[in-house]
């Protein structure tokens, strides 16, 4: 494992390869897209470091499902700005990427045993597009969301990001975004890291780095320290998706490894091949 802020330890590792990395991303507030932040820096250097795909995945903390595991299937998806009360210049912001209709049909199939099914209303929340403009500022590389079934247990995203793995061999890159630990009641600007943020980030560092899977879907060994990192679990589902997309021989890379806010962690990772 590396350990990182910065992404120079990184560049030398991502050349291409036969499988793309896959990559998680703490994407904190809105306010990211439109400030010069230690993150927004962070996710332009990643995306000069990145192999480019032929398409982006994305699971994205903020399209949210009961029942269901839906894939968008637009061929021009929309940008949605689903906040509120933020300066007027985030409701002006697009990113107008295609889509890419054909492999997200395929993602259905390839979901099916996840009762998923297409859709084509929803588009790019902020969990997408607030990162992958920096990422990808052109916003020329296809893009599609893949849902999180609320009603699911944990190891059910797991077993998600599992199956979406072979995606990587066909040049896909495979994208979550949410928080490590995101907990709103308790923020207050300006705060120093809450013991409960600290101890949440450090045990699921501490698993992936590991390895183990089942415990980070285990909520029962997690006891108190889940709800209290996770009032709900919309912002953790797309960190446990991509842990069960990545492989026994990736190197693990992390960055942005800090706790905003007093009780949101921006750690952000990479999955990659050695």
């Amino acid at each position: 494992m590396t350990t990182a802020t910065t992404l120079d330890a990184l560049r030398d590792r991502l050349r291409p390869s036969a499988r793309m990395p896959v990559v998680f991303l703490g994407h904190g507030s809105p306010m990211n897209a439109l400030q010069d932040t230690a993150y927004s820096r962070a996710w332009r250097d990643l995306g000069a470091t990145l192999p480019r795909p032929q398409a982006i995945l994305v699971v994205s903390a903020h399209w949210m499902t009961k029942g269901t595991t839906l894939v968008d299937v637009s061929a021009l998806p929309r940008t949605i700005h689903d906040f509120r009360n933020f300066p007027q210049a985030l409701y002006e912001m697009t990113y107008p990427a295609p889509g890419a209709p054909d492999l997200a049909r395929d993602v259905v199939s390839l979901l099916a045993s996840h009762n998923s099914a297409e859709d084509d209303s929803w588009g790019l929340d902020h969990g997408s597009w607030a990162v992958l403009k920096f990422l990808y500022p052109e916003a020329d590389v296809p893009v599609f969301q893949v849902s999180i079934d609320m009603s699911a247990d944990l190891d059910h995203h797991i077993e998600i990001g599992r199956t979406l793995a072979d995606l990587r061999k066909r040049g896909v890159l495979i994208m979550g975004s949410g928080n490590i630990v995101h907990n709103l009641r308790r923020m207050s600007p300006g705060a120093a890291p809450q013991d409960f943020a600290v101890a949440f980030d450090s045990f699921f560092a501490d698993r992936l780095e590991a390895r183990d899977h089942a415990a980070l879907a285990d909520r029962v060994a997690m006891g108190s320290l889940l709800p209290e990192a996770h009032p709900t679990v919309d912002h953790y589902l797309p960190a446990l998706t991509i842990a069960g997309a990545s492989g026994p021989d990736d190197d693990l890379t992390f960055m942005t490894d800090a706790i905003d806010l007093g009780s949101v962690s921006m750690r952000s990772f990479v999955f990659h091949g050695a």
